[in-house]
């Protein structure tokens, strides 16, 4: 489960940057991109599992999903692109270029005060 293994990192990362192991994690937040997309469910679950026993227990994951970012071939519009819809809004044509995908991030580590 890429889930897991994307949790277990996230425990590591925050543990090995906080100094003093005694205060408590509150709130964690992660960002995404579309490709690097994960499955919400399953991370909660898997960082809630991957949490136990530390200062990590308890807290509540947020994740963002970056939209990806294209560009139109034709027209010049830049848009997020919409994998299930994949056309410029503005003139209908599907030659587009896409932008790198965002990955994913440790971006925010909410302490207990």
């Amino acid at each position: 489960m890429h889930e897991a293994m994307v949790a277990e990192n996230i425990v590591e990362s925050i543990l090995s940057q906080v100094p003093s192991k005694k205060g408590k994690v509150i709130r964690v937040v992660i960002s995404c991109g579309q490709m690097n997309a994960i499955n919400d469910e399953a991370m909660e679950f898997a960082f809630e599992a991957a949490a136990e026993g530390t200062i990590c227990k308890g807290a509540k994951l947020k994740i963002k999903h970056i939209p990806l970012k294209a560009v139109c071939k034709n027209c010049g519009k830049k848009f997020n692109y919409d994998l299930y819809e994949p056309q410029c809004p503005k003139c209908g044509k599907s030659d587009v270029e896409i932008g790198e995908d965002a990955p994913l991030l440790l971006e925010e580590i909410e302490f207990e005060e």
